[in-house]
């Protein structure tokens, strides 16, 4: 058992280190532009994410498919294979990074038309958008190399490029916004430049010390149709369910948006703070694709059984953790995001359901990095839509007609609780 839980804390350590430095870049660039003069410069970085939550995370499959997949031959000990399913998504992620750079103007337009933001907003979330959408060739493709390392059981490399590419971006937005006066276009420019570093580190890394997993496939074997329609398939599923994810969140912003600048305002600081506390426990998630694929790959299921048992502890009492820190340093945690007292007091006002997120969330970011390692990836489809459907869209439309904001913040809640309880349901079907 401890040599189990060292296992799990190797990979699971410097996933958390990586992941965390991603909302905390982004709580960085929410910060530097909270404390300019004007409340819509938070609401335009907050709106611009958004957009780009639902274009990248949409793509996230590609993380982690590749992720599980390499795992599973891992654990196969099949070098070949694992080499193939890395080319594979690589060339699938540049497709798709150059699609959207070609088609940049059509999802802007989508995007603010389904966005009721002010016109300042707009103008600035759309100036973000315009720049920033020419960092996804090195984003997606990130995911990919990300998500190999990880299915290679190497936490270590995606640690060390997240940190790289987080501190330079932190770097890049201080100096573009506090010393250039650039604003909410210094801050994409940051993130575009940041990206493409990262990319090359990656590839650096494969180059020098995967060298016997690189290998030079016959274009037939890279886009084999049988073998694309199992990644399409699985791909499918995680799509679907990041889709809806993307969604909820999306949809939570642009609400935000209708109840006014200093609502938007507010609710986006209050969601970074879920988004720190789940890029921490994907730290444990990633442990988990990585463990269950390796094991589900090598036949051992009673290792298998053990680990998710381990994770669950690690990931609850992480949990636990954080909400007692939100609890105990709400007010000074708020006001690193912001010195608008208006929107200092509305957050701390909405505080509650933020405190609350973290023990309930828990569950479902664990039982995610479980499916994904078994390649279940109906059953985490299954689990969100009906978490969507049958519980934050209802909720939303009865609770925020009641209680405003607080009905908003209800529906959120619901959603993470009912995408925990009805994955644990259907783990005895998806993962026997």
């Amino acid at each position: 058992m401890k040599r189990l839980n060292r296992h799990i804390l190797h990979l699971a350590l410097p996933n958390i280190v990586s992941n965390i430095s991603v909302p905390l870049l982004s709580s960085v660039d929410m910060g530097l532009v909270g404390h300019l003069p004007d409340s819509w410069s938070i609401g335009a970085v907050a709106v611009g994410g958004m957009i780009f939550n639902f274009v990248y995370w949409g793509f996230g499959f590609l993380r982690m498919s590749t992720s599980g997949l390499t795992a599973q031959a891992y654990g196969q000990k099949d070098k070949r294979l694992t080499s193939l399913i890395l080319s594979r998504a690589f060339g699938v992620a540049l497709i798709a990074a150059l699609l959207l750079v070609f088609f940049r103007g059509v999802i802007a337009d989508i995007a603010f038309f389904l966005v009721d933001a002010s016109p300042q907003v707009e103008l600035a979330a759309r100036t973000y958008f315009l720049i920033r959408i020419f960092a996804a060739p090195a984003t997606l493709s990130l995911y990919v190399l990300l998500g190999w390392f990880l299915g290679m059981q190497n936490a270590r490399f995606p640690m060390i490029i997240s940190i790289v590419v987080n501190l330079l971006n932190v770097a890049l937005d201080a100096w573009f916004v506090l010393v250039l006066n650039l604003g909410v276009a210094g801050v994409a420019w940051g993130t575009v430049i940041a990206q493409y570093v990262g990319m090359i580190l990656a590839l650096y890394f494969i180059r020098q010390y995967y060298r016997s997993h690189i290998r030079r496939f016959r274009a037939s074997e890279i886009w084999h149709k049988q073998e694309l329609i199992q990644l399409f398939k699985l791909n499918r599923d995680i799509f679907i369910r990041t889709l809806l994810l993307i969604f909820v969140f999306s949809f939570f912003t642009a609400k935000s948006a209708s109840f006014g600048d200093s609502v938007l305002a507010a609710n986006s600081i209050l969601i970074q703070l879920w988004m720190i506390f789940s890029y921490g426990i994907d730290g444990f998630a990633y442990a988990a694709e990585s463990l269950v694929g390796k094991y589900i790959g090598a036949g051992d299921r009673g290792q298998l059984r053990a680990t998710i048992r381990l994770l669950f502890k690690w990931g609850a009492g992480l949990g636990l953790a954080v909400s007692l820190i939100y609890l105990l340093l709400g007010r000074p945690i708020l006001s690193l995001f912001t010195n608008q007292e208006t929107v200092l007091t509305l957050a701390l006002s909405y505080l509650g359901w933020t405190i609350a997120a973290p023990l309930i969330n828990s569950f479902s970011y664990i039982w995610d990095g479980v499916y994904i390692g078994a390649t279940a990836s109906a059953g985490m489809r299954n689990s969100m839509i009906l978490a969507t459907l049958v519980f934050f869209l209802p909720v939303y439309y009865i609770g925020h007609s009641l209680w405003g904001n607080h009905g908003m913040w209800l529906a959120m809640l619901l959603f993470m609780a009912a995408r925990g309880i009805s994955l644990t349901l259907m783990s005895r079907k998806f993962l026997r």
